[in-house]
């Protein structure tokens, strides 16, 4: 097949993947039953369609708990469906991860479409509307980049500021009155602005230098934050920060995490509408999707099953129970009906 006709292949297929992601009930898509009645990635198979000798693929993930729960979803869908599978999940930052995808070091794994716009894309102004933005990023990723998007979850991770509750209690030793007022990130502008002693905030690293972190989010909002009240911290730490109050009010997070029911978090209204929409979908280069078009239909319906109360669930159990994301992950797609 021709280069241009592969193109024009791969673009029927991303507008269709996006139709049926934007006109399904989010209760999954393609499959009937599990995945090793539904599927064949087995090299048997691929033999059969010319293929080579081996299915074999490299599944990635960033270092956080989300993504490597996703990961070991992943894996253990690839494993059902016939594939061998090596294990490349907490490879690092967005940029390594996304660089080892472009290279070929690792075949797929999971992103969010508000970085992919943002990030990869350099998208200043991505849509509003989450199924819009997923139609922009796959059709620009594709054709930059040669990278295919799977059907996005309905699932929203995205960036989220926080506080703990007890600074809304009157009755609490933390309550502040000024600090009380912020319920909105515009509000918490103002208190940076009239009281920045106050204003103390815990971020991740990326979160502190990404265009769709800090320093958007004081552009959008017309404010900064005095040095000496950032505190940059490594993500999983910055929820009991905010909750322990010592050394900061509010926070960085993932709104899927399930930390911030656990410890009870409030979120402040992002009333500007800053953050964008951060579906997670899988990513793979385009070729692979073309040679195992298998993977669309299977991936579609995991993903139609991911909502966010699905992931902070799943997070929350690796977070909190302290179970491994490997056993999450197993006993998700056993309850789904997807392996056996």
């Amino acid at each position: 097949m021709s280069r241009l006709r592969r193109r024009a292949a791969l673009m029927a297929a991303v507008a269709l993947t996006t139709l049926v992601a934007a006109c399904g009930d989010g209760d999954g898509g393609g499959g009937s039953g599990s995945i090793a009645e539904d599927y064949d990635l087995s090299d048997d198979q691929l033999n059969e369609r010319g293929g080579g000798d081996t299915t074999r693929f490299v599944v990635g993930s960033k270092d956080f708990e989300e993504q490597e729960i996703l990961g070991q979803i992943t894996l253990q869908a690839l494993q059902a469906a016939g594939a061998e599978v090596v294990d490349s999940t907490a490879l690092g930052s967005t940029e390594q991860v996304r660089g080892a995808l472009v290279a070929g070091d690792i075949d797929m794994y999971w992103e969010y479409t508000g970085t992919g716009a943002l990030i990869h894309l350099a998208q200043a102004d991505p849509p509003a509307d989450a199924g819009e933005l997923f139609d922009r990023v796959a059709e620009l990723d594709l054709d930059r980049n040669g990278i295919a998007w799977l059907p996005a979850a309905p699932a929203d991770n995205t960036y989220a500021l926080v506080a703990r509750t007890e600074i809304y209690d009157e009755g609490s030793a933390g309550y502040d009155a000024d600090i009380a007022a912020v319920t909105r990130i515009s509000d918490l502008a103002k208190l940076v602005k009239q009281s920045p002693d106050k204003a103390t905030v815990c971020v991740g690293p990326e979160f502190n230098e990404r265009a769709d972190g800090l320093p958007g989010l004081e552009q959008q909002y017309g404010f900064r934050f005095p040095d000496a009240q950032v505190f940059v911290l490594p993500d999983p730490t910055v929820y009991e920060a905010v909750d322990a109050g010592s050394r900061c009010t509010f926070g960085s997070v993932f709104a899927t995490n399930g930390l911030i029911s656990e410890l009870d978090l409030r979120s402040l209204e992002d009333d500007d509408d800053f953050f964008a929409a951060y579906n997670p979908a899988l990513t793979l280069q385009a070729e692979t999707l073309e040679k195992y078009p298998d993977l669309e239909p299977m991936f579609d319906d995991i993903a139609g099953r991911l909502d966010t109360e699905t992931l902070r669930d799943l997070s929350a159990q690796v977070l909190v129970d302290k179970r491994s994301a490997e056993d999450v992950a197993a006993d998700w797609l056993a309850e789904q009906g997807l392996v056996e």
